[in-house]
Order: C-alpha cells, then sequence, then structure tokens
C-alpha cells in the first residue's frame, strides 16, 4: 500500500505537537507542585518530654540536673545538702520558667548547642560550664561550682538532654524573647510604681522581698531587688530584657506568650521600676561588664560608652535615637 509523504508529514507534524502539550502540561503541573513545596514549613514551638529521660547513669545526671533546676537553693543554696554556692534562695526556675524548657522565658533548650561562644558583657568566648556559673555568682549571687563538680556536670547533662527535643534543621520559636516595640519616650519608673502595685505587689512584695515558702527555705515568689535579689549585671537588670520576659510570662497567672497582658510600654515601665537603683538597693557586683564599652547592650546603664548619651538614657530610653545613632557610625545594636 502507498501512502503519500504529505500524508506522513502531516502524521509527524500532529504527533509533535501532541508530545509538546503533554511535555507542557507535566511541566506545569510539576512547576505547580514545586511551587506549593516551597513554602517555609511552620516554626515549631520548643518543649521537652520529661518522662523521656533515658535510665543508666547519663538519666541520673539528667534527672539531678532538672532537680537543681527546680530546687537550685535546696540543692546548693546559702544551707544547701549537697554544697553551699549560692549567696540567696533564689531557684533558676525563677527566671527559666519550667526548668528552662517554657517557650519565651528565658529558654534554655538551646544553651547546649549554642556554647562556647563569645560574650561581649565578658569581652571573651565563654564554655556553658562558665556560663552557668556566670548565674550563679551574679542573679544568686554567689560562688563559682567547681567545673568537675557532680553538680555542673549534672546541669550540662540536663542541658544536652533538653536540646534533644530541638528540632534540626527545621525552624522553631520560643528559644529567645518576644520582641517588644520600643515606645518615642523613656521607661519610666514612677508609672511602673502605680503598674506593680496594680499587678505584682501580691506576689513581690511591697518592698520587692518576694514570699518564701512556710520552711524560709526558698522562695514561692523571688525577690525582686533587696539583698536578696540578684546583682546588677544580671540580665534582669537591664530595662529592656526584663520587659520581653515580662511580656510573655507577667502577671504568671494572667499572661501566655500567645495573649500578653501586659502591654509593651507597661512591661518597660514596670522593668524600670524594678530596676530603679536610686530607689531599690541590691548586692554590689564584684565586678563591672562589657570591657569593650563599643560591644555594650543599649540598655546596659554602666559607663563608659561609645556615644554621647546619658546615663539616664541608657537605662531607661528613649531607645530609638541611640539606635539611630549607632546605627549610623556602623556600630551593632544589641538589647
Amino acid at each position: 500500500m502507498k501512502i503519500s509523504s504529505s500524508r506522513i508529514v502531516w502524521s509527524g507534524f500532529l504527533t509533535a505537537i501532541s508530545a509538546i502539550a503533554v511535555y507542557s502540561c507535566q511541566t506545569n503541573a510539576k512547576s505547580e507542585s514545586t511551587s506549593a513545596e516551597v513554602k517555609p514549613p511552620a516554626a515549631v514551638l520548643l518543649q521537652a518530654d520529661s518522662a523521656a529521660i533515658p535510665d543508666g547513669k547519663y538519666g541520673e545526671a539528667v534527672k539531678y540536673g532538672q532537680a537543681l533546676m527546680y530546687r537550685t537553693a535546696y540543692y546548693i543554696g546559702p544551707e544547701g545538702i549537697n554544697g553551699r554556692y549560692l549567696g540567696n534562695r533564689m531557684n533558676c526556675t525563677n527566671c527559666h520558667q519550667n526548668g528552662g524548657t517554657k517557650p519565651y522565658s528565658f529558654n534554655l533548650m538551646l544553651s547546649h548547642e549554642q556554647y562556647p561562644q563569645y560574650r561581649a558583657r565578658e569581652g571573651k568566648v565563654l564554655t556553658l560550664a562558665e556560663r552557668v556559673n556566670n548565674c550563679i555568682n551574679r542573679p544568686h549571687n554567689g560562688k563559682s561550682l567547681p567545673l568537675d563538680s557532680k553538680e555542673m556536670v549534672a546541669f550540662l547533662a540536663y542541658f544536652r538532654w533538653i536540646n534533644s527535643f530541638v528540632p534540626k534543621g527545621q525552624p522553631h520559636k520560643g528559644g529567645k524573647n518576644l520582641d517588644v516595640v520600643l515606645p518615642d519616650v523613656a521607661a519610666s519608673p514612677a508609672r511602673g510604681a502605680l503598674l506593680y502595685v496594680q499587678h505584682c505587689e501580691r506576689c513581690h512584695g511591697k518592698n520587692g522581698e518576694g514570699i518564701m515558702t512556710a520552711d524560709k527555705g526558698t522562695f514561692v515568689y523571688p525577690p525582686l531587688w533587696g539583698p536578696s535579689g540578684y546583682q546588677p549585671g544580671s540580665s534582669m537588670h537591664r530595662i529592656i530584657k526584663q520587659a520581653q520576659w515580662l511580656k510573655a510570662n507577667m502577671p504568671f497567672d494572667k499572661a501566655t506568650w500567645e495573649k500578653p497582658f501586659l502591654s509593651d510600654e507597661d512591661a518597660l515601665d514596670i522593668a524600670a521600676f524594678v530596676n530603679d537603683d536610686s530607689r531599690h538597693p541590691r548586692p554590689n557586683p564584684k565586678t563591672f561588664d562589657y570591657p569593650h564599652i563599643d560591644e555594650k547592650a543599649l540598655d546596659y546603664d554602666k559607663g563608659p560608652f561609645a556615644d554621647t548619651f546619658s546615663v539616664s538614657t541608657h537605662k531607661y530610653g528613649p531607645y530609638k535615637p541611640m539606635i539611630s545613632y549607632w546605627k549610623s557610625k556602623g556600630q551593632k545594636v544589641t538589647y
């Protein structure tokens, strides 16, 4: 049977058109599928499961480290059963809530993988063990644990264990503090005093003394100033840093990180009142911080400074002019 060349050409043309159409549809479908897949995964909220602590010697160290977080004063406080290292009766979980696993509460679940790291406050690279001792020395007004002590090993084992719950290669939230929007005005201790009476005094006392347990061994609600309070130089002594923590966590029975109770300005004002050293005495630090003045945190109030702003402005703000100035000079802004 004889087939004309024109029919062969036409048949080939139709076949080519069909192939192009099929390829186009497949390409479009693949493109649409790829487009849908590139959406970033949702951030996972950091949380740990205490029931998953392993057995064995390592598990025992983890359990002791967890106990040290919750009952620091009992084990290593002024009358600690395993050593007397703290200068007050506060517990680590007063600031690092839920044993350092509560989101947006000075969360510690990333600490194991973040150290050693350079710390501007000390002007050097610190190990995680040295960072633990910083907390014991400053907020707890105490003396350093030996680096090879059972307690230090337990702290580090616990931090390694809670770090195992951090999703690797996936975004997460809760490891840092909540941001606060900085206003155009300075934080006000006077406004903060009124807010303190309204929201804080019932737990932390009229004189910031806190409420102790019945046996006086530790605090149900920690002191905010006075001889049992944290030292200047502690993170809580900085206005912005404390306001971020307050926003997510206080009042404890009203606020959540998802639904804060205090406004950003209220949190800053309360932090300004609590940290007003002209009103509230606290233990004196043995040393001051930031040996390199151009690395000082924005809200750190001990001079000298790498700018012309006053001590009061560094402590209370307004912070926006300082931020603009630092950025104009190419300086890194931290707070």
